[in-house]
């Protein structure tokens, strides 16, 4: 299965609707960017992934990674097309000119993972986690340790990870147990454990820099008690040259269900020689600068495997003969129709292209947020506060869906590796499960930014989009409009119920970021129906057709989802909590 950048889809997005240009004129430390460099930036991308990524896809998954001595080995063609991205200067599109960087925008950045994702989720992994060490350390390391670290992260000759995971604990990280004991020459010595660290080893560079959670001695117990420290798996020197091995070791390749191109390590610090970065004691709130951008990349995950998923759904229904209208032959020529013919399997592809292009939209429109953010703008930071979590864990999900309507579409041959629709749903099936599970982005939307905020921080999502929608001449607007009532009144009738049982957040917290979700795609499909429609008037381009048909769709089809979604959180907590343990 080849993936074909939709360029077309992405230029619409970014130029048409969002108004990508004159948003960059904004941002006051990024270069701006015009329409031209814009699809030049995109027709060079979609020629490096097509031609370089998306052949290693399945040959990445047969082959996956091999722990040879102290080294991990990637697939084979791995290392090739990662030089390559570097000497392309891929890694630096994004990053601060100060330390070699284009200086173009983060949103820019966004734009590049979907392609790579997309053509390939587990080699872009390896550049993935880059990004979010450097921003950490851009935003909380000390002037010597960015003239150390940034050069080399961001020419992409070094690559990052975060460490958080430990054996014992996975989500409640207050329990963890590695220490950092310091030492004469002003670092720290580390010791302890690490699971599930994604590119943890590699051969694709010389060195990689981790990114660690753990405690100081005499550290308060729970989350106030985590530092932050960078330890690198090569010990550098104070100019940033590479003196020796590090005590930074591969316990294990973990054995995983999906994206087995990329090398998921335990990792054991055996007494590291670690650099303390950010406040001692404050090391969970400066990890939020890596996990925040972290989660934003994972929600990039689910939208290409709903792109992924769609392109090889599309192409194969085309092609595939089965069975005959049910109003007759539609091809009287051939000895069965084709499978686009039948509405059911149309219902699968429309609902792949209507969550892909919707995701897409909104995951564009939460990258130039955090452009925003990135600058300082309160406005841009409570938005964002409320965008991540829902496009982490909504995008996620979708993305799980729309791999598997990709497999039933194919019937038996979505089910074996011939077509690559089975490896699609083992990749993706992670994107719910890491960076925070979709329990745990709910928990953090409703608990945490909503009740936690006596709803002050979702007014203005909520006012924007109801503005908008009241503005708007679309037929889909009073539709829109009724289901940002049932989001209003559902957020209002939790936050009373909130106060009364704390558990009625967590027996509501899903279905509310699904319902949640939905309708702030509805919100994406209403301006991008805005948008065809003023285009159709100039153009008959059919492109703008189809979007316009496809937001009839969702409209129609899709975000009525909300209604059951509101009648499971009408049933509250006590069906969920009836049972006693031995009961269950």
């Amino acid at each position: 299965m080849d993936y074909i950048t939709p360029q077309r889809d992405i230029l619409f997005s970014l130029s048409e609707v969002l108004g990508y240009c004159a948003h960059s004129t904004q941002l006051q430390n990024a270069e701006s960017v015009d329409d031209e460099l814009l699809a030049s930036i995109l027709g060079e991308a979609a020629k490096f992934v097509e031609a370089e990524l998306n052949p290693l896809y399945r040959s990445g998954d047969e082959q996956g990674c091999r722990l040879e001595g102290e080294t991990v080995s990637t697939p084979e063609g791995f290392v090739e097309a990662y030089t390559r991205y570097i000497e392309n200067g891929w890694p630096s599109l994004a990053a601060h000119s100060e330390f070699g960087g284009q200086g173009l925008p983060y949103s820019m950045h966004t734009l590049l993972s979907e392609l790579l994702g997309s053509a390939n989720w587990s080699w872009s992994m390896y550049a993935g986690l880059s990004q979010g060490a450097l921003n950490t350390i851009f935003a909380h390391g000390r002037a010597a340790q960015k003239q150390r670290y940034l050069p080399h992260l961001v020419s992409g000759s070094w690559t990052g990870t975060m460490c958080l995971t430990e054996p014992h604990c996975g989500t409640d990280l207050g329990m963890l147990r590695t220490r950092a004991e310091p030492n004469d020459n002003g670092g720290y010595t580390l010791t302890g454990n690490k699971i599930f660290i994604s590119s943890g080893d590699h051969d694709l560079t010389e060195n990689i820099v981790h990114i660690v959670l753990a405690r100081l001695p005499n550290a308060p117990a729970g989350t106030k008690g985590i530092s932050l420290f960078i330890v690198p798996k090569m010990r550098i020197d104070e100019e940033g040259n590479i003196t020796g091995r590090n005590t930074v070791n591969v316990g294990r390749l973990e054995e995983k269900m999906g994206i087995h191109g990329n090398a998921t390590c335990a990792l054991n610090f055996d007494g590291a020689e670690a650099e303390l970065i950010g406040p001692p004691h404050q090391g969970l709130a400066c990890m939020f600068t890596f996990m925040n951008l972290a989660r934003i990349g994972t929600s990039i995950q689910g939208l290409s495997h709903c792109e992924r998923a769609y392109q090889g759904a599309l192409h194969y229904a085309k092609d595939r003969l089965q069975s005959r209208d049910l109003r007759g032959a539609a091809r009287p020529d051939l000895p069965a129709d084709p499978l686009t013919t039948h509405p059911d399997v149309r219902r699968m592809l429309l609902t792949q292209k209507a969550y892909a292009e919707g995701l897409r939209l909104m995951l564009y429109d939460l990258a130039c947020t955090a452009d925003l953010a990135h600058e300082g703008l309160d406005e841009a930071q409570q938005k964002l506060a409320i965008l991540t979590p829902i496009a982490k864990a909504l995008a996620t999900e979708l993305g799980i869906e729309c791999a598997s309507l990709g497999v039933q579409v194919l019937g038996g041959h979505g089910y074996i590796r011939e077509w690559g629709m089975e490896q699609n749903l083992r990749d993706a099936r992670i994107g719910s499960l890491y960076e925070g599970t979709t329990g745990i982005q709910a928990l953090d939307l409703l608990g945490r930014k909503i009740v936690g905020s006596n709803g002050a921080l979702l007014r203005p999502v909520l006012a924007h989009i109801d503005q908008r929608a009241r503005r708007s001449d679309s037929p889909h607007a009073p539709v829109l409009l009724n289901a940002l009532a049932l989001w209003r009144d559902t957020s209002e009738a939790l936050l009373l119920a909130a106060w009364s049982d704390p558990r009625e957040i967590g027996a509501a917290s899903v279905e509310y970021l699904l319902l949640a979700g939905h309708v702030l795609l509805g919100y994406y499909w209403l301006c991008a129906d805005e948008t065809a429609t003023a285009a159709t008037a100039q153009s008959d381009e059919p492109f703008y057709r189809a979007k316009r048909k496809t937001a009839h769709f969702y409209f129609q089809r899709l975000l009525p989802k909300i209604e059951g979604y509101a009648a499971c959180l009408r049933g509250g907590a006590q069906a969920l909590m009836a049972h006693d343990d031995d009961e269950l």
